[in-house]
């Protein structure tokens, strides 16, 4: 029998808006919220444990709740007050899921292959940037995307609904600058920092051998150590008046010439 809550001062609705708002509630529980149908789906098929689905019945039946996934799950049906509470977004489909969050320690980072395709983001601070990364990456289809020095949870609502899901889709990994640099060079991955000093184009290089592409933030770039420790620094070269382009944009540039050399396979 699905359960009905109606009120946004029942504790566990209120519970759930802390997780919605505050990345210390997240991490302190290890459980975040999740939005929309798309959403629900991607960490269902990305091997996300979910503890609890929420619906509003006008916009999403039971019909349609079935339809995700055969798993049987705690499902709670809520009012139009508490679902406008708990979403995020104005149009979409009626549907929340409490999840469990993943550990991303860089310690527990594998890969598929013994010729990994690698985005590696230091520090990215905005979390729209981070989602329009993570959504690159899913299309190319990187072995792993490394955020190095991380300014926000993963599982932040804005993070989830930029990167449309794949934040569930992609192999990721968190870590100090020092602590990555580490696991790249233990397993003879080669590093190439976008940068402006001491540059080769970037379409000028060989991203055959196992390969990580470091991309920093637009305001300040890569950090020394990266720089020190890289393997070639690579630039793309600029034909207007700025010297730098969103962080996005241009790990989709060097991901997809690294794609493109390897027959995008």
């Amino acid at each position: 029998m699905t359960k009905l809550i109606s009120s946004i001062q029942n504790p566990f609705i209120r519970q759930l808006v802390q997780l919605k708002d505050k990345s210390r509630e997240r991490k302190k529980s290890g459980l975040f919220l999740i939005e929309g149908i798309r959403e629900v789906s991607l960490a269902i098929k990305g091997g996300f444990e979910l503890e609890t689905i929420l619906f509003y019945p006008d916009l999403c039946s039971i019909k349609r709740l079935n339809e995700l996934t055969t798993q049987q799950l705690n499902t709670i049906e809520i009012s139009k007050e508490v679902y406008e509470k708990l979403a995020y977004r104005e149009t979409t489909e009626g549907i929340l899921a409490l999840a469990k969050s993943k550990n991303h320690d860089i310690s527990n980072l594998a890969f598929n292959t013994k010729n990994p395709l690698i985005l590696v983001a230091e520090a990215p601070e905005k979390p729209g940037n981070i989602g329009a990364i993570l959504r690159t990456a899913d299309a190319a289809n990187v072995d792993a995307v490394i955020i190095a020095n991380p300014k926000t949870d993963l599982y932040n609502p804005n993070i989830i609904r930029s990167s449309v899901g794949c934040v569930f889709t992609n192999n990721i990994a968190t870590g100090s600058t020092s602590e990555i640099i580490k696991f790249l060079k233990s397993n003879n991955i080669n590093i190439y920092c976008a940068a402006l000093q001491a540059s080769g184009e970037y379409h000028t290089q060989d991203y055959n051998k196992p390969t990580a592409i470091i991309v920093g933030t637009e305001a300040t770039g890569l950090s020394d150590e990266w720089l020190e420790n890289s393997s070639q620094n690579i630039i793309i070269p600029m034909q207007g008046e700025i010297d730098s382009m969103n962080v996005s944009v241009a790990a989709g540039i060097l991901i997809f010439e690294a794609k493109r050399q390897r027959n995008f396979k």
